[in-house]
């Protein structure tokens, strides 16, 4: 199988691109992994493969895979970076596109500047919804399966209570509040809370620093792929969290490791917006 790829980037995320529009792509885990190697492959964090709509009211349909082979349902910097491929492969003319996921709709604006704004959708905070399947060792102020505002929990993990915010874009989130991210143990516990058995599909764990009430500094460690330069749905994710501790306002700009997004949520039910960068690298082709 010889596939023809783009190889792309939101803040220092990167993706390999497929469009898969004429004629179907469908990889193996280990495929996919070999794909992603650094070394013996062309290396990502994340694959995403271009697909025809599956309704109506969508231009596309799009599938994303993280490093490990593992099938995912949203990524933020990916969504930005499929909205310039297609662009740029004229495969839509459209400044605004609507796009089918894994979780539901998402509408993207291209933007000048290479700046894509997306629409992600409502956060969710219901346990069932993220998903978080509260146990024994974890203490929950009082959440029901009703209830839609993020509350806060503390894990038993290693042996040590960790206190953390959790909500859903799409994809399971817990959020940490730490002093100094650069100081954070992110390669301890990401990978901890990662498997932790509160999440029965695995969490990417966001590593939080307020500056601000408008700037914070994040640092993410993926599930199925480890930390990555930047993760869009992190960064909604801690925002999100942080404006329902009031800890945070509206608009706020989050620093990553790769650069900065701007963030803008109303609220309640209302969508989460995402505003960033995606950039092209360089265009190949790859025998499997």
């Amino acid at each position: 199988m010889n596939l023809v790829f783009s190889k792309m980037h939101g803040l220092g995320n990167d993706f390999v691109v497929l469009d898969a529009t004429e004629e179907a792509v469908n990889l193996s885990a280990e495929q996919v992994r070999f794909i992603a190697d650094r070394h013996f492959g062309i290396g990502c964090d994340q694959l995403l493969i271009v697909e025809p709509a599956k309704t109506d009211d969508t231009e596309f349909y799009y599938r994303i895979y993280n490093a490990d082979g593992s099938e995912v349902e949203q990524c933020g910097n990916g969504a930005r970076c499929f909205a310039r491929f297609v662009n740029r492969k004229g495969l839509s003319s459209n400044q605004v596109l609507s796009v089918g996921t894994a979780k539901g709709n998402i509408t993207l604006y291209l933007e000048d500047n290479e700046q894509v704004r997306v629409n992600m959708g409502p956060a969710r905070f219901r346990p069932s919804d993220i998903p978080l399947a509260v146990q024994p060792d974890v203490n929950a102020n009082a959440p029901t399966d009703e209830d839609t505002l993020q509350v806060n929990y503390t894990a038993n993990v290693a042996g040590k209570p960790v206190d953390f915010m959790s909500v859903s874009m799409g994809n399971p989130h817990a959020v940490v509040l730490v002093d100094d991210v650069d100081t954070a143990a992110v390669h301890n516990l990401g990978p901890e809370l990662e498997s932790h058995p509160i999440f029965p599909e695995r969490v990417n764990v966001g590593f939080m620093q307020i500056v601000n009430r408008q700037h914070i500094r994040l640092r993410v460690f993926e599930r199925g792929t480890g930390e990555t330069l930047a993760c869009g749905t992190g960064a909604c994710a801690a925002v999100v969290c942080g404006q329902n501790a009031g800890l945070l306002d509206q608009g706020v700009t989050v620093e990553l490791p790769g650069g900065q997004l701007f963030i803008d949520w109303q609220g309640s039910d209302q969508p989460v917006w995402m505003t960033g960068p995606a950039t092209f690298v360089f265009e190949g082709n790859i025998s499997l």
